[in-house]
């Protein structure tokens, strides 16, 4: 961080993982484009939370898949993630010009706040970005999700969206519908326009691991 003086850093802890650190990835990739040539410096610090992340190699590799051009930091043995003491992924840490902490941010959301606020360190005045789902505008209204398990699951749930983190090569059946996995990560497996309760019926082929099922929020139903 001494070398970064002079100008602003905005810092995000994330797992591949985890689908809350793939749906603001297309945030922080935005942000690096938009205001890296005036003066932001972007750096992504990966930090495992499930086993199939803890490969640095296999890290390298989700970084070179998902395309994110600015630099990534793997926190192999979570000294970084301690000595901030984060409290869940994803996390953003935005600091001035004088490396003191600006704004901060837990989950996801707060897009806006951290836009503007990166505006305000800038010294720039333009136009936001555009949410990309409905439950990232400010202000709006979520139904709470499911806990996510451990493990294959199949069962009711409430959630706008459910994911699985997967390792493997294969397939896995949703509802009777094949999802094919072909690295190690999270997958989205099903999605709902708003919030829903719905019943899961998983089935895992072979050579596939399922570590997790995960529910992501949603808009709350209409009326």
């Amino acid at each position: 961080m001494d070398q970064q003086l002079g100008r602003p850093v905005l810092i995000e802890f994330w797992d591949f993982c985890r689908p809350n650190s793939i749906r603001t990835l297309p945030y922080m990739k935005a942000w690096h484009a938009r205001y890296a040539p005036a003066g932001l410096r972007v750096i992504g610090v990966h930090t495992a939370g499930f086993e199939p992340s803890r490969d640095p190699e296999v890290v390298r590799a989700a970084v070179h898949r998902l395309e994110i051009p600015y630099p990534v930091v793997v926190d192999t043995e979570l000294e970084i993630w301690n000595l901030y003491g984060n409290l869940g992924w994803p996390a953003r840490y935005l600091f001035n010009q004088a490396g003191m902490l600006f704004e901060r941010h837990y989950g996801e959301g707060g897009y806006e706040e951290t836009e503007r606020a990166i505006q305000e360190l800038l010294g720039v005045d333009g136009p936001l970005l555009d949410p990309i789902r409905p439950e990232d505008v400010e202000g709006v209204l979520l139904e709470p999700q499911s806990e996510d398990v451990a493990g294959p699951y199949s069962g009711p749930y409430q959630a706008g969206a459910v994911w699985a983190v997967l390792e493997g090569s294969g397939q896995v059946s949703v509802n009777g519908e094949l999802v094919a996995v072909s690295h190690p990560g999270c997958y989205e497996l099903i999605s709902h326009e708003r919030s829903a309760a719905g019943e899961l019926d998983l089935e895992i082929g072979e050579g596939i691991l399922c570590h997790a099922v995960c529910f992501m929020p949603g808009l709350r139903p209409a009326g």
